[in-house]
This record gives C-alpha cells, sequence and structure tokens, in this order.
C-alpha cells in the first residue's frame, strides 16, 4: 500500500470510529476489509464519488427490541435482542442468530459485515445480515429456551420473510432453537414458508446444513493446498472448539486422511497425539450433541486434557480455529509459526487478531478468512432457501456435490484477486472479490 493509500485508509477509519464509537469488534472488521480494497477503490473514481466504501460500512438498519420470557420457577426474565439487516444489494438479508452474554451491537454489526462478503463470494443471490441476543442457553430447560424463542419471534416475525430476510442458527442456536422459532413464526403467521434455514430435515431443512460449514472449511483447505503442491493426507492439524464447524471439520479431515491432534471448549483443550479415531469422533460428537458436555469428561487413550489451555501450542502443519472471535493472538500466531504450521484456515468469523494476521504475512504461512473458507454454512443455508422456494428436497450426494463445487469456486475467485502466482493473499483476494460483487449493484440503484 503506498503512502497515500495508508493516509486514505486512515482517514476513513477515522471517521467510521467518529461514527460509531466504542465498537471495537466492527472497527476491527471493517479496517481488514477496507485495507484489502482501498487501493482498488481509490483507481475507480465512480465507486468513490458515489461513496459506495462510506455506504456499505452503513447497516440499512438495526432493530433492537426486549424479550421478555418466564424461567421454570416462574421468574420473569428480560434480554436484549438485536437483528441487523446490513446490506441487500445481492439478495434477501441472510445471516444467523447467536444466543450468547457476549452477544452486543458491534459484535453483531462485525458479523453482518463479514456475511455481506461471505454471501458474495458463494455466487448465490444473498444479502448480509447477522441477528441475536444476550441470552445465554446453557443451563437452560428446553421449554425455558422454548419460551425465550417465542417471545423473541413475537417481535421478530414483523421484520424478516423468505423474500426480505432469512436468519438461520450460529452460536447457541442450533437445531432445538430453530424448531422453536420455526414454529412460532407459523403460529404467528399462519403459514409456512422457507423464513428459517437450519430447519430439520422432516420439515424443510437440508442435507449437509449441519456438517456444512466444517466440511466446506476442509473443501476450502484441500484446493489451497493443492495449489501450493502440499497434500491434505498426514498432516497435523489442530482445531480450536467443539461445536458443528470443529465437529464435522474434524469428520471430513479423518476422512481425508488428515490427523486431528487437538479439540477444545471453553474449559480447556483435548491432545489427540496420535490423531483422532473415527469411534473417538463419534464420542466426542455424541458427548457434545447428546448431553452437551464439557471435553474434560472425556476420557480415552492416547487423549489428554489440559484445562485452561488453547490448541495452538501442539505442533501441527495445519490451524483451523473454529470457535470465537479473536481466539487467536499474535502470541499464538508465533507459537504456530515456530512450530512449523502452513496454513490456518478459519472456521470461526475473524477467529484471528490482526497482529496474528500480520505475523502469518510476515512468516509466509498461508491464511484463508472465515468469509472464505467457512463460507460453506451459508451456502447449504442458500441451498435449502432454494429447495424450500421449490418445494423440492435434495439428497445428500445432491447437496455435498453443490458445495464442493461452490468451495471450489471461492477459492477460485480468492486465487484470481489475491494476487496470483507462488503466494496468494487469500485475505486480501476474498475481500475484493467479495466487495467488487456488492459494489458493482450498489452503484447501478443509483442513490439509494
Amino acid at each position: 500500500m503506498t503512502a497515500a493509500e495508508r493516509k486514505e485508509l486512515k482517514t476513513f477509519m477515522t471517521g467510521l470510529k467518529k461514527r460509531n464509537p466504542y465498537e471495537t469488534e466492527f472497527h476491527q472488521a471493517v479496517h481488514e476489509v477496507a485495507a484489502s480494497v482501498m487501493p482498488w477503490y481509490l483507481q475507480n473514481e465512480e465507486y468513490r464519488k458515489a461513496q459506495i466504501l462510506e455506504r456499505v460500512t452503513e447497516p440499512d438498519r438495526i432493530i433492537t427490541f426486549r424479550v421478555t420470557w418466564e424461567t421454570d420457577s416462574g421468574e420473569i426474565r428480560a434480554n436484549r435482542a438485536f437483528r441487523v439487516q446490513f446490506n441487500h444489494s445481492l439478495g434477501p438479508y441472510k445471516g444467523g442468530l447467536r444466543f450468547h452474554p457476549s452477544v452486543t451491537q458491534s459484535v453483531l454489526k462485525f458479523l453482518g459485515f463479514e456475511q455481506i462478503f461471505k454471501n458474495s463470494l458463494t455466487g448465490l443471490p444473498m444479502g448480509g445480515a447477522k441477528g441475536g441476543s444476550n441470552f445465554n442457553p446453557k443451563g437452560k430447560s428446553d421449554a425455558e429456551v422454548m419460551r425465550f424463542c417465542q417471545s423473541m419471534m413475537t417481535e421478530l416475525h414483523r421484520h424478516i420473510g423468505e423474500d426480505i430476510d432469512v436468519p438461520a442458527g450460529d452460536i447457541g442456536v442450533g437445531s432445538r432453537e430453530v424448531s422453536y422459532l420455526f414454529g412460532q413464526y407459523m403460529r404467528l403467521e399462519n403459514r409456512w414458508s422457507g423464513v428459517l434455514t437450519g430447519k430439520g430435515q422432516s420439515f424443510g431443512g437440508s442435507a449437509v446444513r449441519t456438517e456444512a460449514t466444517g466440511w466446506g472449511c476442509v473443501y476450502f483447505c484441500d484446493h489451497m493446498l493443492h495449489y501450493h503442491d502440499y497434500e491434505i493426507a498426514g498432516k497435523r492439524t489442530a482445531i480450536s472448539g467443539s461445536g458443528n464447524v470443529a465437529l464435522y471439520g474434524a469428520q471430513k479431515l479423518i476422512e481425508k486422511g488428515a490427523k486431528v491432534v487437538t479439540l477444545s471448549d471453553s474449559k480447556g483443550c483435548l491432545h489427540i497425539k496420535d490423531g483422532l479415531k473415527e469411534e473417538q469422533w463419534e464420542e466426542i460428537r455424541e458427548l457434545k450433541e447428546g448431553s452437551r458436555g464439557r471435553l474434560s469428561e472425556y476420557k480415552s487413550t492416547g487423549v489428554e486434557y489440559h484445562d485452561g489451555k488453547n490448541p495452538w501450542g501442539v505442533e501441527c502443519e495445519l490451524a483451523m480455529p473454529c470457535a470465537t472471535q479473536n481466539e487467536l493472538d499474535g502470541e499464538d500466531a508465533k507459537r504456530l509459526a515456530d512450530n512449523g504450521v502452513i496454513a490456518v484456515i478459519e472456521g470461526a468469523n475473524m477467529p484471528t487478531t490482526q497482529e496474528a494476521i500480520d505475523l502469518f504475512r510476515e512468516r509466509g504461512v498461508l491464511h484463508a478468512p472465515g468469509k472464505a473458507s467457512n463460507a460453506g454454512g451459508v451456502a447449504v443455508s442458500g441451498l435449502e432457501q432454494s429447495q424450500n422456494a421449490m418445494r423440492v428436497s435434495w439428497d445428500r450426494d445432491e447437496v455435498d456435490n453443490r458445495l464442493q463445487k461452490i468451495m471450489q469456486d471461492i477459492h477460485k475467485r480468492c486465487v484470481e484477486e489475491g494476487g496470483g502466482g507462488d503466494h496468494i493473499d487469500y485475505i486480501d483476494g476474498s475481500n475484493i472479490a467479495g466487495f467488487k460483487k456488492v459494489a458493482s449493484a450498489m452503484l447501478a440503484y443509483g442513490a439509494v
């Protein structure tokens, strides 16, 4: 980046931070995209005159509301909920709902902003949005979660629709929560429509939706490694998290012959020295999805649990952060690079800090950003929308084949915009490719 481009970036970010004070996660997400696209943006006067960059960083609207619900003991509780409808230039708003105590407007704005470009990269007609609540489903009974979801949908249903905004699940919002939300939507609207994705297959959900984000990460990783003359088979892979993305990413890695050496949760890390076996994977899946237990409860030969540790000190060739934003910092990145990591594939949204990104670039580590590598989940959500609209249901092979093609196309777009040659800057490639499509649509619409 030239001195003039750096000056423009600084000026732009100063204005954005002034308009959005204290929203540090949102600032971080915007800075990453703006740094990538600024050289191209400044060379295209029509986009600059139309203030596309300023407009794309301002949400179309943010809906904030109270969710009041009753505990099993009869106590009244109130939580705050949001829906950030960020940009629908390419199609109806699309993005998940997150239930977690860490949910704030800043977090949802960063996620919704990322979603714009992630959805753009899939090639499917979807805009970007995100929503959720600071409600924590952990430790709640099914009846309490149901009452919360029904109360939330009582307000949310006014703002969504199959051609307006189609939410899905995210952290804290799995099949149980989506089912309760969808049931209340039907009660209120008196109609069945594909207004939510991630539904059960018995009532309009898509095959492979549960596995899609994790599988998609591995498909993208495979293309990235192959492009740089590596093979995925035999590679030691450190994974953080133990939710859907981590679990099904691990499943696909085992299938492809990689050695999954870690999984983690908020309390600690499992180290599997010789690589996770299929039967161990199934036991952990049942622990997490069935009984909603902790990894500390898991016991098996060759598996060690380290309380309070993360996976990034374990020697590996591949790292797949799949837990949450900013989980992998500069110190973690240095440990990974010193231990010989060759590629980082993001399964979570913005899991690496800017310091970590800079270090990976400096050390020549391949780095796939979440908006590219974890786009498989929203891609299959888009395919679920298509199936609902056509009143059809594709089998697992059909959906998986479409997912593989979408991830291959995303990798191709990243290569085309990421510099070409022997080493691709996948962060720049994904940001530029996603931004160009959205910017072109916004320019075509005029001053709206």
